[in-house]
């Protein structure tokens, strides 16, 4: 729990916690409201979020950062249950590539007990973070309540 305290307190004044869910923290600033969790061995950096961004009309938006920079050529898979999605990657940063993904990984977060964030890193090496999802959809939920107040 003490990277998600890190998080909020690294935190411009503005954002509030909305509370701590299991190993997910729910936060909304003046911009957006997100839960968000780091791997259960936690890696220095490595974090998975929901969220919504009320002004642009987004909403339930998957993001990972990796814990390692990925190799260029390398996918990046998230797998939740028996459940498979291919993301969009940058670097460090991965996302769902549509809204419509997004639902269904949220949708398949509230079924699972864990989830993992697979790829290859710079050096040729596999890795995967892994999430604990117990209290992943209450803090989601916290979020997206956060949201529809503005």
């Amino acid at each position: 729990m003490s990277v998600l305290l890190a998080l909020a307190i690294q935190a411009a004044t503005a954002r509030q916690s909305l509370g701590l869910f299991e190993r997910w923290g729910a936060f909304s600033d003046p911009q957006r409201c997100f839960a968000i969790a780091q791997p259960v061995r936690a890696r220095e950096g490595g974090f998975a979020s929901i969220a919504s961004f009320p002004a642009r009309g987004l909403r339930n938006q998957f993001h990972a950062r990796l814990s390692r920079a990925r190799s260029p050529r390398a996918q990046v898979t998230l797998s939740i249950g028996e459940r498979r999605f291919q993301l969009v990657a940058g670097t460090t940063d991965a996302w769902a590539p549509d809204a419509r993904t997004d639902a269904a990984i949220v949708a398949a977060i509230r079924s699972a007990r864990s989830m993992s964030v697979e790829s290859v890193d710079a050096k040729g090496r596999a890795y995967a973070d892994t999430y604990a999802l117990r209290g992943a959809a209450t803090a989601i939920d916290a979020a997206a309540v956060a949201c529809a107040r503005r």
